[in-house]
This record gives C-alpha cells, sequence and structure tokens, in this order.
C-alpha cells in the first residue's frame, strides 16, 4: 500500500466512506441526532462557500466551520480530495446544496447520515426545471437557487433546526441568529428589486457564461441567457455563439458578463462576434455565480455577492462605465 499514489488513496478513502453511508437514504433535519462535543464546537463541513456563510452566520461562535470549495470554484466539475475526505468523516454536520449542484460528490453528501441539503428546505412548486433537466438528468431542478433572495431565506430554517439538533444547548443562539439573518435577507431583497428596476424592461437582459441565472430572472424580471446552458459540463458551439451574437445586436443590448468560477473564453467570443456585425457590445463585469468572493470581503460573503451582481448588471445595462458605478 505504502507504494500507492496519492489519488488513488484519497479514491479509496472516498469510497469507503460512500459505502459505509450508502445503506440508508439521504438524513434529513429530524433524523440528525446530538453530537458529542466535549466543550467544542460544532464542526460543520459545507461544500460552496455560499452555503459556509450561511452556517456561520447562524451558528456564530458555537460553529467551526470547513468550506470544501473556496472562491473561483465550479461546484459542477469539482472532485473530492483527501482533505476533503476527512473534513467529511470529522464533521458533526454536513451542509451541502443539493439538486446535483455538487455533481461529482452526489452520491457521497445524498448518503451520508449527517448531511443536510439546503434545497429540501425550499418548496418544490418554486423550484425551476430546465428544458431537459440538469446536468443531463431529465426531470432535475436548476440547483443556482441562491440568486432568488427570498427563496434563499428558506435556508435559514433548515440550518437553524440542524444546527439546534447537533447543539441543543444552543437552540436560543441558533434561534435569534437566524431570525436576524433572516431581516437582513429582507433588506437584500429590497436592495436588489430597486437595482434592477432601474434598467428598462427592454434593456434587462443578462447574459454570463452559464445559465446560472434564472431564478435572477424570475424573481428580478430579467430575460436570462447562457452560453454553455446550465452547467458548465456543456460546451458552447458556433452555432451558439453566432445565434446570441444576433440576438444582441438586434436588440442593442450593451453588455454581457464574465462570471469568476467559470473560464471567459466563450463570452469573449461572443463579444467578438457581435461586433462583427456592427454592435459595439462590451464585457460590463465579473459576476459571482457557483462561488463567492475572497474570505474577509465583502463579496466573499452571500449578501455581498448578491449585491455587488446586481449593482454590476443594473449599472452595465444602463451603460455606465465601470469608473462612475
Amino acid at each position: 500500500m505504502n507504494h500507492m499514489q496519492p489519488k488513488l488513496l484519497a479514491l479509496l478513502a472516498f469510497t469507503a466512506l460512500a459505502s459505509a453511508a450508502g445503506a440508508s437514504e439521504r438524513a434529513k433535519v429530524d433524523a440528525l441526532s446530538p453530537a458529542r462535543l466535549d466543550g467544542g464546537k460544532v464542526r460543520v463541513t459545507t461544500t460552496v462557500n455560499m452555503i459556509s456563510d450561511l452556517v456561520r452566520q447562524i451558528g456564530g461562535a458555537r460553529v467551526q466551520v470547513t468550506g470544501l470549495m473556496g472562491p473561483g470554484v465550479d461546484p459542477h466539475l469539482y472532485k473530492a480530495s483527501a482533505r476533503d475526505v476527512r473534513a467529511l468523516q470529522e464533521a458533526h454536520l454536513i451542509v451541502y446544496g443539493g439538486l446535483h449542484l455538487e455533481g461529482k460528490m452526489v452520491d457521497l453528501l445524498e448518503r451520508h447520515p449527517r448531511a443536510v441539503a439546503v434545497t429540501d428546505a425550499m418548496p418544490r412548486a418554486q423550484l425551476l426545471t430546465p428544458p431537459g433537466g440538469f446536468a443531463g438528468v431529465a426531470g432535475l431542478q436548476d440547483p443556482h437557487v441562491w440568486f432568488d433572495v427570498p427563496l434563499w431565506k428558506h435556508t435559514t430554517t433548515l440550518v437553524r433546526d440542524a444546527l439546534t439538533r447537533v447543539d441543543p444547548a444552543g437552540r436560543q443562539v441558533y434561534a435569534n441568529n437566524a431570525a436576524a439573518y433572516g431581516k437582513q435577507l429582507d433588506a437584500l431583497h429590497g436592495r436588489v428589486t430597486a437595482l434592477m428596476n432601474r434598467v428598462p424592461k427592454d434593456k434587462r437582459v443578462l447574459v454570463t457564461a452559464h445559465d446560472a441565472f434564472s431564478y435572477f430572472g424570475r424573481r428580478y424580471g430579467v430575460e436570462v441567457r447562457g452560453i454553455q446552458g446550465i452547467s458548465t459540463v456543456a460546451e458552447a458551439g458556433t452555432r451558439d455563439i453566432q445565434d446570441l451574437s444576433e440576438f444582441l445586436a438586434t436588440r442593442r443590448i450593451p453588455a454581457v458578463f464574465i462570471e469568476s468560477s467559470v473560464p471567459k473564453r466563450t463570452v469573449e467570443a461572443v463579444v467578438q462576434a457581435t461586433r462583427a456585425r456592427g454592435w459595439n457590445l462590451k464585457i460590463g463585469g465579473e459576476l459571482y455565480s457557483d462561488a463567492a468572493g475572497e474570505p474577509g470581503t465583502r463579496a466573499g460573503t452571500y449578501i455581498g455577492m448578491i449585491e455587488h451582481n446586481a449593482r454590476t448588471i443594473s449599472d452595465a445595462l444602463l451603460g455606465r462605465p465601470a469608473g462612475n458605478r
């Protein structure tokens, strides 16, 4: 065994953990049991950094959060490392997105007895199902739920209850933090609504590398177009780029946007194709789609990333130069 490659060892550990948990279905919040904390903090392992921020907001000083995916990481393509496997094994609670957001980790996460998906908190009727499903799975809903702020607010209750199950002594702390954070999300929703309402309806068109913003479009009245489709697993073809460039030139949309977690080459190809049609399309800025920004920055929080996106989109579609925003 000592001559085996680290990647193979990680794969074996990953498989063993999945098999151990595979006898049971995905654990629900009410199936969680109190953890032995021994005076320490609740160890929570999360996937995308928007969820890491969510758990920190509600858990406060009672939790220690280990996030597997940081800024600029695409969860659709992410593969677990040996370090990730250890973080999952040692966690009192695992909080992930669900709906196949974490594509290559889905089997492990769904079977783990201490894992809960934040999308389980959301009314099924409010989830969007793209034509053809998501990630090649027919009927599977779009996992990019965080772009609808009132929909995302449902996660505060799920995380509050999950932490309370694991750490009953923190019940009041979690309840107070969840209520306070819910009010912050209500205020965020109001700000985002006002920012998007500044843009004339015929110019409210959001074009990005992949179609991660459908929930944003539905909630805030924006027409959304993704070059690659809903998952970054898909590839954009020449025909897709030409069709989109014709649409943008005809509608005279001033800007398209790159994403922090997706390569920008397809967006740049659309800009070039649109300019070839005589319309001076610009890149309006960088948006946070599948990951928030750097830790310690405003955009490194859920509220900060959403507000950054809304302001960037609104200003660019109004034709305001980046330096004057």
